[in-house]
């Protein structure tokens, strides 16, 4: 019986070095004239990461819905995304613990 390892992972390390090359081809769209208006800051962040299941089933009926604001403040408003759209896992996980 052959050890099929190596092969594996040659395999698997030729499709990966493809996927990073093919990647590195994406083209950037500028977007600075799309971002007119009030940027959202850390507590709209926390609001869109908390409605986040709510905007993804209407942003799929309506184009003019979406989950993130692209034109936030930057590293606050990611963390209050990131905190409010975890906050569905604790959720969850509180529910399931045994008593």
């Amino acid at each position: 019986m052959k050890n099929y390892l190596p092969s594996k992972l040659l395999t698997f390390s030729a499709l990966a070095l493809i996927m990073f090359f093919l990647a590195s081809c994406a083209g950037v769209e500028p977007v600075q004239e799309c971002l007119t208006g009030r940027q959202y800051g850390f507590l709209y962040g926390l609001l869109h990461g908390f409605i986040t299941p709510i905007s993804f089933i209407v942003g799929l009926f309506d184009d003019k819905v979406a989950i993130y604001a692209v034109n936030n403040s930057g590293g606050w408003y990611d963390f209050g995304f990131l905190l409010g759209s975890g906050g569905w896992g604790f959720l969850a996980g509180n529910k399931s613990k045994k008593k």
